[in-house]
């Protein structure tokens, strides 16, 4: 299966200068966890979660709208391509411990976002319809339990 089959193709996004508070209205109105955020030319330069704006707010010590997306996204971007296999996708997510990817085109721009989440629930409607799969349980379980690795751990582990 491809990722072009599980993305949504409908990303809400911000850019760079908008405030934090803005990209987590975005994120309660479009119940979602994450926003890209994007350049003028339409290019993922960061990624900003739910936990990011969190963590900014407490550990900037000021409003949401005194902040801008660009203080507390990630500024290093992992992504697929909408012809990759969904196995490039999981393999990322579990290498970089991330729960969603923006999908890029060819032209590097925007096409769509794939979660955990997208897989999972493809696994559950295969799960209904037939035993013989190409993403096992057992798989998402692994990439799931990668995702999950408290990064503490990880630092200590690398370190030793």
């Amino acid at each position: 299966m491809k990722v072009k089959d599980l993305m949504a193709s409908e990303v809400k996004c911000c850019g760079p200068l908008d405030t934090l508070n803005t990209a987590a209205q975005l994120m309660w109105d479009n119940d979602i966890g994450c926003v890209p955020v994007v350049d003028k030319d339409g290019h993922v330069i960061g990624m900003l979660t739910d936990r990011d704006i969190c963590m900014a707010a407490y550990l900037q010590g000021v409003a949401l709208r005194d902040s801008l997306a660009t203080s507390a996204m990630s500024r290093q971007v992992f992504s697929c391509a909408p012809e990759d296999n969904v196995a490039v996708a999981e393999e990322l997510m579990r290498g970089k411990q991330v729960r969603r990817l923006p999908v890029i085109d060819a032209q590097g721009h925007m096409a769509g976002i794939i979660s955990l989440n997208d897989i999972a629930r493809e696994v559950a409607r295969e799960a209904g319809l037939t035993k013989a799969r190409e993403v096992s349980d057992s798989e998402i379980a692994g990439v799931l339990a990668s995702v999950c690795v408290p990064r503490l751990r990880l630092v200590a582990a690398r370190a030793a």
